[in-house]
């Protein structure tokens, strides 16, 4: 969505808002050019109108007008929802959405498979279903095509391997779950009952192992074609909700109203933030909905592999006393930095790209100077570390690195920060399988 929107501005602005862009040379150009924009409009959603560019005002008055069709889009396509003319298709299984209502970084990937590991260790076989992964265009010098969304399939993939989770890839979600019940089956559950999910879910679960049991619909908040048992909002304590303004003038998908549809909210990250900012934004959500249960969630390391072999692992004492040099497209960076200064490095560094940024020939050069001097500084060789989810998206290009240094992914996973968690979970929708640590 953002890629389409930033297009659209760069054509009518170009990159110097004098004159329309020149025709790219490469691929690479190309690439490079909506990098900047996107960029550009991301700074635009987080950050407040004074501290704006000359350039970014002067996209303002273009990304208010699409964010009003978009609004108007959006409310009318809900109305066909709520009177009927559009159908939401109820599958044979309870289905649990995670979803957010602003672009990026608000943990629903750790939160997918946190659900989906604790069902299959009460031996209830979840089956998640996620969309199309979104073309973003060509990456890199060889123009070959990147993709959003793959890196979460692969990374989801790898950590449920030899588990009775199952992944489905599809736009149509509805049709990718019949496959998969067609071939696996269902559970059979006497329990579930009209819309809701009931205490007894586990029942018969040993004998019925191998069958779907329950649905996890990741980014789901927003695809309105399933019904779900339960909605849960995931939001980033960090970045909130930016400028307050829908897409693409700012990264809400839908206005604070939707978290009335919640039945559970997560602060994500809220570790990093401050308890009297946590508060307020408990105040803010409340307004909206002042039963909705909300939870504190974090991202901790588990473990590291080293780039290119991902089948060994590493401990997380490994950069411990060590020079680290950390990079990530997904997390905002100085939170990365934050948390693996907690391991013990000795220094740790950062390097910053924008969210969803492909490796390019200049950035592996940008890399290798910055570990060099690094080694000229601390007269050692200091480790590179990146995420999984970005070593998931450019594995390939992340290994030319490995001459350069020693090169590990981070696995990181989701932890439950409130102490109280069992004390305030909810009485209704929850209490029968979840928030169970």
């Amino acid at each position: 969505m953002r890629c389409a929107w930033a297009g659209f501005a760069i054509g009518c602005f170009g990159p110097r808002g004098d004159h329309p862009p020149r025709p790219p040379s490469s691929a690479a150009d190309a690439a490079s050019s909506m990098e900047k924009l996107r960029k550009l409009v991301t700074e635009i959603a987080y950050t407040r109108n004074p501290d704006l560019s000359q350039l970014q005002r002067r996209l303002v008055p273009l990304l208010y007008i699409a964010s009003s069709l978009y609004g108007t889009a959006l409310s009318m396509r809900r109305r066909l929802y709520h009177y009927g003319l559009l159908r939401s298709h109820r599958l044979g299984v309870p289905v649990i959405s995670v979803g957010n209502l602003s672009w990026g970084g608000n943990g629903k990937t750790p939160m997918v498979g946190f659900l989906a590991q604790w069902f299959d260790e009460i031996r209830v076989s979840p089956l998640i279903l996620t969309r199309l992964a979104e073309y973003l265009g060509p990456r890199g010098d060889d123009a070959s095509p990147g993709y959003a969304g793959g890196d979460e399939v692969k990374m989801l993939e790898r950590h449920h391997v030899g588990t009775s989770v199952k992944i489905g890839v599809g736009a149509d979600r509805a049709a990718t779950a019949a496959c998969f019940f067609e071939r696996h089956g269902c559970m059979d559950y006497h329990s579930v009952c009209s819309g809701r999910l009931c205490h007894d879910l586990e029942l018969d679960a040993s004998s019925n192992s191998n069958k779907i049991g329950i649905v996890i619909l990741d980014d789901g908040m927003q695809h309105w074609s399933l019904c779900r048992d339960l909605e849960i909002v995931m939001i980033n304590g960090v970045t909130l909700w930016g400028n307050n303004q829908l897409i693409p003038l700012g990264p809400l998908r839908e206005t604070l109203s939707a978290l009335a549809r919640a039945d559970v909210a997560v602060i994500h990250n809220a570790d990093l933030v401050s308890d009297k900012q946590l508060k307020h934004t408990e105040l803010v959500m409340r307004q909206v909905k002042e039963d909705l249960p909300i939870y504190y969630t974090r991202l901790a390391p588990s473990y590291f592999f080293e780039v290119g072999n991902c089948l060994f692992k590493f401990p997380l004492s490994t950069i411990q006393n060590m020079v680290v040099l950390c990079f990530s497209l997904i997390l905002e960076t100085q939170d990365l930095e934050i948390i693996f200064l907690q391991l013990g490095p000795s220094h740790v560094d950062q390097l910053v790209f924008s969210d969803h940024h492909f490796f390019q020939k200049k950035d592996i050069e940008k890399i290798r100077e910055r570990l060099g001097n690094l080694q000229d500084e601390f007269g050692s060789k200091p480790i590179a570390v990146v995420t999984e989810k970005d070593y998931d998206r450019d594995s390939t290009v992340l290994e030319h690195l490995l001459l350069a240094s020693k090169f590990l992914t981070s696995c990181i996973s989701m932890r439950i920060v409130k102490d109280n968690w069992l004390e305030q979970r909810p009485k209704k929708k929850l209490d029968h399988f979840l928030w169970i640590c």
